[in-house]
């Protein structure tokens, strides 16, 4: 099935640059001049967009107010957003990212940006609506496990694992995300060593699931295992997820920064602490990260 994607800009000549962008890539494009004209689209019977570019500054309903109607609403939360702006400022970029846009374009820019940022906010999509997906193949029974031991080397394994996990805590359809990315961590960047440089490189080739396994096969690697701890103890669930990597400097990635916000990755951790866990902590050298839930904050909700 071709992926639709809406596209606003009120600047026909820009619309035209992202169609020529665009062309030969099987992506089915609908083009918009105004942010009203978008949301009577997205509210037609059927429309099933995937996918939203938007241009941040724009007269009537702009870019940050489309985005925030979007978000607000539960037909379309879940719906990822691509925010192009002249206007990179960090607060202006913190005030997207608070907003719901996590990918971001800085005009003007190439085309295989465009098309990275592009594959990137698909592919993390698609693993949200898959994970939530595998929700189902779980019994809430979980949620009466007392402690638990895990092991996992494959990114395959990290799903599975992370949708079971989810499955013992209040709010899995706010904690699996969380831990998709706490484990796909220790698997690429702890035990299998690709920087954040490296990923970035290979996500805008499209490249990051086949170095990851490529990684993974090599001889030093077989042996290496992500080992998780759970433990549930006067109503608070303890999580501890460790790796057998050398570490790394944690503490820039616990909150969102304006200067990654057009990277292809790099939101994840952030993401994970501020909507899906009461706390989370990292230790040591950052090999180890500890998060907790308190079955007395079952309401919490999870934000888009």
């Amino acid at each position: 099935m071709t992926t639709k994607i809406l596209i606003v800009d009120d600047e026909p000549f820009n619309l035209e640059i992202i169609g020529e962008y665009f062309d030969g890539c099987g992506y089915k494009l609908s083009f918009f001049e105004s942010g009203e004209a978008a949301w009577d689209a997205l509210e037609a019977p059927g429309a099933g967009f995937e996918l939203a570019i938007l241009d941040r500054m724009m007269p009537g309903l702009d870019g940050i107010a489309l985005l925030k109607r979007i978000k607000a609403d539960d037909r379309f939360a879940a719906l990822p957003v691509i925010m192009q702006t002249a206007a990179s400022s960090p607060e202006q970029l913190r005030e997207g990212l608070q907003a719901g846009a996590y990918y971001y374009l800085t005009k003007p820019y190439e085309r295989d940006s465009l098309l990275s940022i592009v594959r990137a906010s698909l592919s993390d999509a698609a693993t949200k609506a898959d994970l939530r997906q595998h929700l189902q193949d779980h019994d809430d029974a979980l949620q009466l496990l007392r402690e638990g031991h895990f092991e996992l080397r494959t990114v395959d394994e990290a799903s599975r694992l992370a949708s079971l996990l989810a499955r013992a805590t209040p709010r899995p359809d706010c904690t699996i995300l969380g831990f998709l990315e706490l484990l796909i961590n220790g698997i690429e960047h702890g035990n299998l060593g690709i920087t954040y440089a490296e990923k970035c490189e290979l996500k805008r080739l499209d490249q990051w699931q086949e170095e990851v396994s490529r990684r993974a096969a090599l001889s030093e690697n077989l042996d290496k295992r992500v080992r998780v701890l759970l433990t549930r103890k006067e109503g608070r669930l303890t999580i501890h997820i460790n790796d057998e990597g050398r570490g790394f400097d944690w503490r820039k990635y616990l909150d969102f920064d304006p200067e990654r916000a057009f990277d292809p990755n790099g939101r994840g951790i952030a993401m994970a602490r501020l909507t899906s866990f009461d706390t989370l902590d990292y230790q040591g050298c950052g090999n180890t990260v500890v998060v907790t839930l308190l079955d007395h904050k079952i309401n919490k909700q999870p934000t888009a």
